[in-house]
């Protein structure tokens, strides 16, 4: 079965997005993609939350997903719209990433 889901060009993907625990508002950062897949500024803020290190990030079809230090997927951000996504922490805590304005 084909699938309409289209991996969209990290290109799209990279720039400013923030971050915020959908249970606490007020807790939010900053989050840097960056052109070499590596994860800028707020990288250390995702890391505290996830409870590892995230160092790197790559599209999926569904997403965005986040890595660690050796490469593999961490946590993933599943799309919800454009410049929209979603995650679940270990705790089920919801937390979002949206493109910032």
């Amino acid at each position: 079965m084909a699938s309409s889901l289209l991996l969209a060009d990290p290109s799209e993907l990279v720039g400013h997005w923030q971050l915020q625990q959908a249970a606490q508002p007020g807790n939010s950062c900053a989050l840097d993609l960056l052109q070499n897949a590596a994860l800028g500024d707020g990288a250390e803020c995702l890391s505290k939350w996830i409870g590892e290190a995230a160092v790197g990030w790559f599209p999926e079809p569904d997403g965005i997903a986040i890595t660690g230090r050796e490469g593999s997927r961490v946590i993933f951000f599943s799309r919800q719209k454009e410049g929209l996504y979603e995650a679940r922490l270990k705790t089920d805590e919801l937390i979002v990433l949206q493109r910032a304005r």
